[in-house]
């Protein structure tokens, strides 16, 4: 198998902005008179993203407040099918459930476990990805 030989000819041209650094640039684009094209032309930036900073600040995301949340989530493989003639009752719960955990079946042998206060929204990204697997 031939050898593969990687060169790097320059350095990265992407360029990383602080939150200071995108909010001077939105409230700049606020200003009577100034247009986004202009400020973009002005500091080298694209006018699509101070557009899209514009749209983030308008939401309240453009601290990065966006980041999808980890939440702890314990996978487990399923436990042997209960025999059918003795079901419990359903007044009483069975002793290994602790008070506030919701699990949920995904099927192929796991489920998920988390607290009852877990962000909905961060549940969901992660019931997506384990869902693709």
């Amino acid at each position: 198998m031939p050898l593969m030989q990687v060169k790097v000819l320059g350095a990265e041209r992407r360029r990383r902005w602080s939150y200071d650094e995108k909010v001077r640039l939105v409230e700049e684009t606020l200003q009577a008179g100034e247009t986004v094209c202009g400020i973009a032309r002005r500091h080298g930036v694209a006018p699509s993203l101070l557009f899209t900073w514009r749209r983030q600040a308008r939401q309240g995301r453009l601290g990065g407040d966006a980041v999808p949340v980890l939440v702890p989530v314990e996978i487990t493989p399923a436990p042997a099918q209960i025999s059918i003639s003795a079901p419990q009752p359903a007044s009483s719960p069975p002793a290994q459930r602790r008070t506030g955990i919701i699990e949920i079946e995904l099927g192929g042998g796991c489920r998920v476990r988390v607290d009852r206060d877990v962000d909905g929204e961060a549940l969901q990204r992660v019931l997506e990805l384990l869902r693709r697997r």
